[in-house]
């Protein structure tokens, strides 16, 4: 099957930065896939070479099995959604919508009607005779997918187009998002520094650390299996252990990640340690302990009972919950 997006030593750069870095990065047709990675870190960049704003310094990208280089963003079968929305104010949602299609010389009952049917994809019949003013940042962010949408893309690229909502309606917007894709069935690539937006809605997830991919993989196995420090400390709460701690604590002698849901309080045997401190966080309260030296984050779930700051307890895992990984950063 022909990649819908395919890097091969990839990279761009700056002068004397390089924001992406020999990148190599295959992405399959009709895929939900998340570029995770702290700012800086060549995600963004990634996305804009694909899109065709940026041209690389070297290296090939393939766009379904055409060679996109010095190819121009409207000559691309992909269309973005940005952050900020990007809509023009002084016209209506319809014609905000239908604008792409316009450019393309389509007429103009034609178009209206295909944008139409895009604010119902998205859940905004009805809402084409307004201005973008006039309309929430939910709406907007929906508007501005709707204009992608209508132009019927192989690849719809999306750079943090939630990082201006709110929390509660970001999830409600990252369910909206996970639908949508799978009823379009088309390759979605979704640019965000938010591991629990990447983790929740991607197929696959490729978490970038200067202007490199340092792992691939599910969701789950970049989770449960980080292969590095930065993955582990990066993409969701870790405990990453040194290799002298951890053969005081028995294991092997190497770079160790624990996750601290994965830590159990029990009354009798395990390992002594003290609270140093606690945070609720409603679904579970999280402890920070002291073993010995050691510093160690444990997240208790609701309903069960919490020592508090000062108290000595004990705490035990299971063998499998530890993850040895490279010794690398």
């Amino acid at each position: 099957m022909t990649a819908a997006v395919s890097f091969t030593k990839v990279s761009r750069h700056f002068g004397t930065v390089k924001a992406v870095d020999a990148v190599d990065l295959t992405i399959e047709p009709g895929e939900f896939f998340a570029m995770l990675g702290p700012s800086g870190s060549g995600k963004t960049t990634c996305l804009r070479l694909i899109a065709g704003f940026e041209q690389p310094t070297s290296g090939e990208i393939e766009i379904f099995g055409e060679k996109a280089g010095g190819v121009p963003p409207y000559r691309r079968n992909v269309n973005t959604v940005f952050q900020d929305y990007a809509l023009f104010p002084h016209l209506s949602i319809l014609d905000n919508v239908a604008y792409g299609l316009m450019v393309k010389g389509m007429g103009k009952t034609e178009r209206l009607r295909e944008a139409e049917k895009a604010l119902e994809l998205v859940k905004l019949p009805g809402y084409g005779s307004r201005k973008p003013g006039q309309l929430s940042g939910g709406q907007r962010q929906r508007v501005a997918l709707a204009r992608a949408l209508v132009n019927k893309p192989k690849v719809l690229l999306l750079d943090e187009p939630l990082g201006a909502l709110d929390l509660k309606l970001r999830e409600q917007m990252q369910e909206e998002l996970k639908s949508l894709q799978r009823a379009l069935g088309i390759t979605f690539v979704f640019v965000t520094h938010d591991q629990g937006e990447a983790l929740s809605m991607a197929d696959r997830v490729a978490v970038f650390n200067d202007g490199r991919i340092v792992q691939a993989g599910t969701p789950e196995e970049i989770y449960n299996q980080p292969c590095t420090r930065f993955v582990a400390d990066f993409v969701g709460s870790s405990n990453v252990i040194a290799p002298a701690d951890m053969a005081k604590l028995g294991g092997a002698a190497k770079w160790t990640s624990l996750r601290p849901e994965a830590i159990r309080l029990t009354a009798e045997g395990g390992i002594a340690a003290t609270v140093r401190s606690k945070s609720f966080l409603g679904s579970a309260t999280r402890l920070f302990l002291d073993v010995g030296s050691l510093p160690l984050s444990v997240m208790v779930p609701a309903g069960q009972p919490v020592p508090n700051a000062g108290d000595s307890t004990r705490i035990t895992w299971q063998p499998g919950d530890l993850h040895i990984m490279e010794d690398l950063a």
